[in-house]
């Protein structure tokens, strides 16, 4: 008895040895080791196969296959100066295609160069799919060129992290990172995928000493044999057809109950008014059924992040200024993927008097500081779009009303006409840029995406330049990173090549994707860029100073920046006192050039004025 127990962990033991090694795999799995075919076919293959049109990369050894097999199944390659721009690049395509977006970046510092966009994307709920190239697993650890831990700098940023051991497993996982990323709330996913599963048989034998000289002694033949066997368990199987097709998404959708809860909180108010966030853009409801519900809902509504610019230019209900003011006198306030972060000073601008209906996909960012300064009277952990769409048809006979929404407007135009008379005062030395934003808005066309970089400027073109549709404007989101914008307008401009993208830089945050003027050369995406040069960290320098009494670390150069644009390729113009009253004149020569199919940048010098001032920058 005691001799048949032994025999059966001994058999055990073998059997897990050789699962282990792989040989019971390779019973089974053919190895075609004549076969020139690679990884990053598989790769593409999967890629393709879920719809997917654009990649951004900067191109390494480690990657290469992907690439290339990419080009060739007929999605565009683009190639950026930095890796960061890359997955921003990525990021903008998932925000306006509905998809996932993708980047492909080399080893060690090619990776740890996107952490930064990673973060941004994870915090802007953006599915993304980052793929980093890596040693060959039997070197990991032994001081390969490029080898680090990758795993664990992605796992607190992504929403599921993998390393590619088998050719035979680089579908699967593909497939089931493009699923996690869009499932659920969305985000960011990366995927390693070490060299020797990316690169042919006959090359990966190669670099592995596989075959050679024949061995001689008993370690050389051990070794050898352990080689062989780890090739042979890397390429079993490899090539057998799988299934690439897009799994099922997972998405949170609104119950009835929760919907009648709503319905009745909403149908009782005087005051009502819908705060709009980002989270609203997603899929699976088209941005254009949440647009037609709201105007059929009729109840006022305040924009932000990306869904800025949801009800056009001149919507009845789109109220723009004096937020704060209306959320104290609302009696129901519905968060609508909006998050009581900073933003709404973390909850302390509601009025704790207020019925508040929070709906969001994400648990935490739907009770986000509850307790402290508000609670939810609803909480919906199910998808914002979806649920106001179901909200209207329940309320098809709501009608908000119309002094309410009056009111409203009538701040909103007193506020409108208060920045215009601004906008006419003189700076002390040069161009005022509330003038230079008034007349960029006067000037959009209707198809025009606008991509938000910078901290003073940009916050001013906040206030002043209206997005004219949804999903027209971009900005990095809750974590406010500077750099975005070379590589959200090569992304949004490869979405919507028949828009306008303009970038509205600072000239601190220019100094991040500049370069991005020569990929933009390169591959012919004409955009056009507004920089409001002050030679200054604005943001930061408008608080500093009169705080602590020096501009240390603040100030910068009026640099010549639209002469950097045209040593990329790229078009320069320069806006100064010189040329004041000319300022139409330069944005439609500039718009005309691009037309043409050149980038553009227009180098805006401007002044200090007092507007947002006391607008803490931290």
């Amino acid at each position: 008895m005691v001799g048949l127990l032994v025999l059966c962990v001994i058999i055990l033991v073998v059997i897990v040895v050789l699962h282990k090694l792989g040989l019971i795999y390779q019973l089974f799995h053919k190895v075609d080791s004549n076969s020139t075919k690679n990884g990053g076919e598989l790769v593409a293959e999967v890629l393709k196969a879920h719809g997917i049109k654009f990649m951004f990369t900067l191109c390494g050894g480690h990657v290469s296959p992907i690439l290339v097999a990419s080009e060739k199944a007929g999605i565009k390659v683009v190639d950026t100066r930095h890796e960061v721009n890359a997955v921003f690049a990525a990021d903008a395509v998932a925000r306006l295609s509905g998809t996932v977006g993708v980047a492909v970046v080399t080893a060690g510092p090619g990776l740890t160069n996107t952490v930064t966009a990673v973060k941004n994307a994870q915090m802007a709920e953006s599915p993304l799919l980052l793929m980093g190239g890596a040693t060959a697993t039997l070197l990991k650890g032994r001081g390969a060129l490029q080898d680090i831990d990758q795993l664990v700098l992605f796992k607190p940023l992504c929403k599921f992290t993998a390393t590619v051991k088998y050719i035979r497993d680089i579908i699967p996982t593909i497939r089931k990172a493009l699923a996690i990323a869009q499932s659920g709330t969305p985000g960011p996913v990366f995927v390693e995928l070490p060299l020797d599963v990316l690169y042919p048989y006959h090359l990966v034998q190669k670099e592995l000493g596989s075959k050679g000289q024949p061995p001689k002694t008993l370690n050389q033949k051990i070794v050898q044999w352990y080689l062989n066997n780890y090739l042979n368990n890397l390429f079993a199987g490899a090539w057998e057809k799988r299934n690439p097709s897009p799994l099922p998404v997972d998405r949170p959708m609104p119950t009835s109950s929760q919907v009648q809860a709503a319905a009745e909180l909403l149908s009782r108010a005087k005051k009502p008014v819908i705060l709009i966030g980002s989270q609203s853009t997603l899929p699976p409801t088209p941005v254009e059924d949440l647009k037609d519900s709201l105007e059929k809902l009729g109840v006022p509504c305040f924009l932000g992040g990306m869904a800025r610019g949801m009800l056009g230019k001149n919507s009845p209900i789109h109220i723009r200024q004096q937020r704060r003011d209306a959320l104290k006198e609302a009696d129901v306030v519905i968060l609508l993927g909006m998050v009581c972060d900073f933003r709404l000073s973390y909850g302390r601008v509601l009025n704790r008097k207020s019925k508040i209906i929070s709906v969001n996909r994400n648990k935490d960012q739907l009770y986000k500081n509850s307790g402290m300064f508000w609670n939810p009277t609803l909480a919906a952990q199910v998808d914002p779009a979806s649920f106001l769409v179901s909200l209207q048809k329940k309320l098809s006979g709501y009608k908000c009303d119309s002094e309410w929404i009056a009111t409203l407007k009538q701040r909103d135009a007193a506020k409108e006409e208060s920045n215009l008379k601004m906008a006419e005062k003189p700076t002390d030395v040069h161009l005022n840029p509330l003038k230079i934003l008034h007349c960029l808005d006067d000037l959009l066309p209707e198809d025009s995406i606008l991509v938000a970089d910078g901290g003073d400027f940009v916050g001013s073109a906040a206030y002043i330049v209206r997005p004219t549709g949804p999903l027209r404007w971009l900005d990095p989101g809750a974590f406010g990173t500077l750099g975005v914008g070379g590589g959200f307008a090569l992304g949004a401009k490869l979405c919507r090549p028949e828009s306008e993208v303009w970038i509205i830089y600072g000239d601190g945050s220019l100094g991040y994707s500049v370069a991005e003027f020569d990929t933009f050369t390169r591959h012919k995406i004409p955009v056009l860029a507004l920089v409001g040069t002050d030679a200054a960290w604005m943001q930061i320098c408008r608080d500093q100073v009169p705080m602590l009494g020096s501009a240390v670390g603040c100030l910068l150069a009026y640099t010549d920046y639209h002469i950097v644009a045209e040593g990329y390729g790229g078009k320069g113009f320069l806006l100064n006192r010189d040329n004041e009253d000319k300022i139409k004149e330069v944005i439609q020569e500039a718009q005309a050039e691009c037309k043409a199919g050149k980038a553009v940048l227009i180098n805006a010098l401007i002044g200090r004025t007092s507007f947002r001032e006391g607008s803490i920058s931290v």
